[in-house]
């Protein structure tokens, strides 16, 4: 695509933004023989006060040419995707804000309202991460143990709920709290077959005691052994995590991760008795989804400031359980589980390099590639439809292979 095709592609009317409406104005008047030396930056990032500095593609390490065209396929793409930002070395290189249909999980608890408008995405608008807040919890919990205020990872979870002592046969007193960081329990769990009002997610927005509802099923596999995707899980820590903490969830997210990373436009969905569902609830600005991705590759540090332990970010990115997934094309192989996050791999200058991913039903990523250096953000609204882990993994394996350096 010459550079006067790419131009008339970006400004057509029913596809241009404010920004890029002013781009296409400056530039429309400029003759082929300088379009080349005058092209726009590819869906350069905006200025705002929220900490970010941006930095061209070239000037990044990425062939710019290739990276713009994989974020214009996006662009002009028929799935619906709201947002695609990448961030590199500690500074945004690109951000892309799409209109769509979206059901945000605190309206009617995902299931939408028929009738409501599309919604035009932005840098400012919240979106939905779904169960990235499972990772978010991961980070939580990582920074009150660097305050010696959680339990061992060896000790048995159901162990610290006294009240439940009458669960503690068929051998369900042999799961740890790393069993249920890496959601290998072993308890039976139907999260993702199960239809929408049959699934056991679901089924915790109404339980009046998630804890008991959690850990009150047969033992289908002896702890450790198999990997079961599984909300309840996430909602038993983030429960024992307040109990410890003496916090309510919400407080403790605010104080000591959003505060210090400068994330102060956010929200956290509750349930019917007003607990924040700690699996799926949490909403975020795709650009603060990023210093997510920053603080994790930077090994828990934030500028000048250790905010979740080095060790601990090491920890949870390491696969400790296989699960028999994949994301085509971008992982090479089966999918490993951490510690409530996900880890593959991609091919980058003909070899493997390793990835990691805060995932979220819809289409809600975190990818942090460290060998790179690289974080890339997505928001989506397919909720339900797992057929758009393959977009976004081509889009992933696009972007990796645009890094020159």
């Amino acid at each position: 695509m010459t550079g006067g095709e790419d131009r008339a592609l970006l400004c057509r009317p029913w596809r241009i933004g404010a920004r890029r409406l002013l781009a296409c104005l400056v530039f429309a008047g400029i003759g082929a023989s300088t379009a080349a030396a005058a092209e726009p930056p590819c869906f350069a990032p905006v200025a705002a006060s929220d900490g970010w500095e941006a930095e061209t593609p070239e000037a990044a390490g990425f062939d710019a040419t290739a990276l713009c065209a994989a974020l214009a396929e996006v662009d002009r793409g028929s799935a619906n995707i709201h947002a695609v930002i990448v961030e590199r070395r500690g500074r945004l290189v690109a951000e892309l804000y799409r209109t769509g249909p979206d059901a945000p999980i605190d309206v009617n608890y995902g299931l939408g309202n028929p009738f409501a408008s599309d919604v035009a995405f932005g840098p400012d608008v919240l979106h939905d991460v779904r169960s990235v807040s499972k990772s978010v919890v991961s980070l939580l919990i990582g920074i009150a143990r660097q305050s010696g205020r959680f339990p061992d990872l060896t000790a048995s979870a159901l162990g610290l709920f006294p009240e439940l002592a009458d669960l503690r046969t068929q051998g369900r007193d042999g799961i740890t709290l790393g069993h249920l960081l890496s959601m290998s329990s072993g308890l039976e769990w139907d999260e993702w077959q199960a239809g929408p009002f049959t699934s056991d997610e679901i089924r915790l927005f109404w339980k009046s005691d998630p804890a008991r509802f959690f850990f009150d099923r047969p033992l289908a596999a002896p702890p450790g052994t198999r990997f079961n995707y599984n909300g309840g899980s996430t909602a038993t820590l983030a429960e024992l995590l307040t109990r410890i903490q003496g916090k309510p969830l919400v407080e403790l997210a605010r104080t000591t991760l959003f505060e210090p990373l400068g994330i102060t436009d956010w929200s956290w969905a509750r349930d019917l008795r007003g607990r924040p569902l700690a699996f799926a609830g949490l909403r975020l600005r795709p650009r603060d989804m990023a210093k997510l991705g920053r603080l994790v590759l930077a090994r828990g540090r934030w500028r000048d400031r250790q905010i979740v332990p080095e060790a601990w970010v090491i920890e949870s990115l390491r696969p400790q359980i296989a699960t028999g997934l994949a994301i085509p094309p971008a992982a090479q192989g089966n999918l490993g589980y951490g510690y409530q996050w996900w880890s593959g791999s991609t091919s980058w200058k003909g070899r493997d390099i390793r990835w990691s991913v805060a995932i979220g039903n819809g289409g809600q990523r975190i990818f942090v590639v460290p060998e790179l250096d690289l974080a890339v953000v997505t928001t989506a609204g397919h909720y339900g439809d797992h057929t758009i882990a393959r977009p976004l993994g081509e889009l992933l394996g696009e972007i990796v292979a645009a890094a020159m350096e």
